[in-house]
């Protein structure tokens, strides 16, 4: 007999949405797991039919429940237990992420490698250079 629910963190883990159990226990305790609009603790159950948002930096996903799962799959499988419905515009936004090349870096992830200190230095003097005007002439020194 099938299960008629599952626990949230073992359904996202279970269908490949996080790498760990852990990630997915992290994500529900931080507020990035929501169902209905309301965010959820790692114990809540999800049935058939259920709609998760998940917030993963910069974007948001929106999965449609269609079966249960406790056991991790492989990854040909994932399309049987759940659909993503996540809009357009959420992948809009990662892709102008992806373009513009800005590496958002969050406070403790250490100094920035030689390659993004090039673009920053890249980025910054083609941004801030232009010609100060003359305030005087050369003549006008005597």
């Amino acid at each position: 007999m099938p299960k008629e629910e599952v626990r949230i963190d073992k359904w996202l883990w279970a269908v490949r949405v996080f790498k760990t159990r852990t990630q997915a226990v992290d994500a529900c305790k931080k507020g990035r797991v929501e169902m209905k609009g309301v965010t959820v603790k790692p114990s809540r159950t999800v049935k058939v039919g259920d709609e998760i948002s998940v917030r993963k930096p910069p974007i948001t996903y929106t999965f449609h429940v269609l079966a249960l799962a406790e056991n991790r799959m492989g990854a040909k499988l994932v399309p049987e237990f759940l659909e993503n419905i996540t809009p357009q515009e959420q992948y809009d936004i990662l892709e102008m992420s992806r373009i513009s090349g800005f590496v958002a870096r969050s406070k403790g992830m250490g100094r920035p490698t030689k390659r993004e200190g090039r673009d920053l230095k890249a980025f910054i003097e083609s941004e801030y250079s232009f010609d100060y005007p003359a305030l005087w002439d050369e003549d006008d020194d005597e």
